[in-house]
């Protein structure tokens, strides 16, 4: 379903099959390449860490969280999934919120992620639906099925970063602000901060 393929697109395994789309041409022609990179060195990391690197009994999520902190910008998921109500949090509350946002995030997706086949990917025609945003589709074929992932990127001082993955139509950024904003409704901001706290201690 679409959580496992989330947590594959996330970086937690995959072998990386550039097709013959306009995505290739846009590298062959060095257009749109750093925005690519952000995606497919990812993959190249993740597969080493993965499939090449011994666990040392560490959980997956301990072994990918560096990588991803590398290639996912968790501050600005944070701040759109929890909406609004973010300019109310505190500097310390939303320092303990991003902590606790990639708490949940990484270990929901990592930890109860178990590798089988490999998919492999073919990425589509890069789309700018603003300035300094890109939005790149992908197509994931996995044990016999295929799935559609949408990587969304923001330009930021540190180069290009995804911030938001679409799988099948479910935005991972989307579906916890959902939930967020009903929890601040009718508590505030320490009625979020106690869901992250509760929430990352059940992952």
């Amino acid at each position: 379903g679409s959580r496992g393929i989330l947590a594959a697109e996330g970086g937690t395994l995959g072998e990386v099959r550039m097709g013959t789309t306009a995505a290739t041409n846009a590298l062959r022609e060095r257009k749109g390449a750093r925005v690519a990179l952000a995606i497919t060195r990812g993959f190249g990391d993740a597969l080493r860490i993965v499939y090449d690197e011994p666990a040392n009994n560490q959980p997956l999520s301990a072994r990918v969280r560096p990588l991803l902190e590398k290639y996912f910008d968790f501050d600005y998921a944070t701040r759109s999934a929890i909406g609004p109500g973010w300019r109310q949090f505190s500097p310390e509350q939303q320092k303990r919120a991003v902590q606790l946002f990639t708490d949940l995030v990484v270990r929901s997706y990592a930890d109860r992620f178990e590798p089988g086949s490999r998919p492999t990917i073919a990425y589509g025609q890069p789309a700018t639906p603003a300035e300094k945003r890109r939005e790149v589709p992908s197509t994931v074929t996995y044990e016999g099925e295929q799935y559609s992932v949408v990587y969304k990127l923001r330009e930021t001082s540190a180069g290009w970063r995804v911030y938001d993955i679409i799988g099948e139509n479910v935005s991972l950024v989307g579906n916890y602000r959902a939930q967020f904003d009903e929890i601040f409704k009718r508590g505030g901001v320490d009625a979020v901060m106690r869901a992250l706290e509760q929430n990352t201690l059940k992952t």
